[in-house]
């Protein structure tokens, strides 16, 4: 029987800035059992960093807050907690891989400096047994000579080991849940495939539940069990994977499938591109936040907000064309060649 480990209801997240609102993040809910991983993908400005942020509790504040919303984590609400309850539970329970390694570790710290600060705040060890398990951390993400490594500064090393250092600070106090946002968007390909790797290997090993931000769905179909497809801040699609590939429901996911390079991809042949932009989200939204890019908008979407419902087992979609009475499958090359 699996077990639960987060549990996000409701989750809102709003900016102010001169005068005008944004809901970035607008009643998203969200389900991870131990030992899953859960993608979360859309175009920029979806709502995905902003949402694992919100996860952290590091929503810069102001100008931004979590207004509405619950996030159950291991049997807590993690809302309720102060800051003092939080700072327990970050890099110790939950810990976080950003996008961009080279601004996220200290340039002038040692990373060795840096991975054992972290280890000394979560648990009772001496500096000499930090340092020991410092250098463990490093062997264990593939590093080589992590002795040596260990007093070496961030700028000394490429990007991927960078990428390699951020993920042995983030399982040094071998978290419950790892959140991972674009962790190998800097990457060259060959380099994200070994990060990508190695996140599988280590949570197989640690049993850590997985959530990876990502824009690119063939880092989803490698890593995760199952998917939530953001835009405009709110889910329209959740379901598993490989039910995602197979019989996907909303037409936002079917555009980010076309768009998507693949083996049957010819070299001349132009990629579909979803026309338009993503609505502003200072401005009310009436109907489906998608709707003015969707081709098979009906009168109905453009004015009533459709709900996220369940029509199917485990497969969720906010679309007026979807229902558990009807359902349409997915119409391909719907959206123009990109100009």
């Amino acid at each position: 029987m699996t077990e639960q480990l987060l549990d996000v209801e409701n989750l809102t997240v709003e900016f102010k800035s001169s005068g005008t609102t944004m809901k970035a993040v607008n009643g998203v809910n969200l389900q991870l059992n131990k030992k899953e991983t859960l993608g979360i993908v859309g175009e920029s400005g979806s709502g995905k960093s902003v949402t694992a942020t919100a996860l952290m509790r590091l929503i810069p504040t102001p100008p931004g807050k979590i207004t509405d919303g619950k996030i159950h984590f291991n049997g807590r609400d993690l809302l309720q907690l102060s800051e003092k309850g939080m700072r327990g539970i970050r890099g110790n329970e939950i810990s976080m891989i950003f996008q961009d390694p080279i601004t996220s570790l200290n340039p002038v710290l040692t990373v060795g400096n840096q991975i054992v600060e972290v280890i000394r705040a979560h648990e009772k060890l001496s500096k000499k047994e930090a340092n020991m398990k410092a250098v463990e951390m490093l062997k264990m993400v593939g590093i080589p000579e992590p002795e040596k490594r260990l007093k070496m500064y961030p700028h000394e090393f490429s990007g991927g080991m960078r990428q390699r250092v951020m993920i042995a600070i983030a399982l040094a106090c071998n978290p419950k849940l790892l959140i991972a946002d674009e962790p190998t968007t800097a990457l060259d390909v060959t380099v994200q495939a070994q990060i990508l790797d190695l996140m599988k290997k280590l949570q197989q090993e640690h049993d850590t539940a997985i959530i990876m931000i990502t824009h690119d769905l063939g880092v989803v179909w490698e890593l995760c069990d199952k998917v939530n497809v953001m835009y405009a801040g709110r889910t329209v699609e959740s379901t598993t994977t490989k039910q995602l590939y197979e019989s996907s429901l909303h037409p936002y996911t079917w555009g980010l499938l076309e768009s998507q390079i693949t083996m049957d991809t010819h070299g001349q042949q132009r990629l579909p591109a979803i026309p338009g932009s993503p609505p502003d989200l200072t401005m009310p939204i009436n109907g489906c936040p998608f709707a003015a890019r969707c081709p098979l908008a009906t009168d109905l979407c453009h004015t009533t907000v459709p709900e996220l419902v369940e029509v199917r087992d485990q497969h969720f979609v906010a679309c007026h064309l979807q229902s558990k009475e009807q359902i349409i499958p997915r119409k391909e090359g719907i959206f123009n060649a990109a100009k």
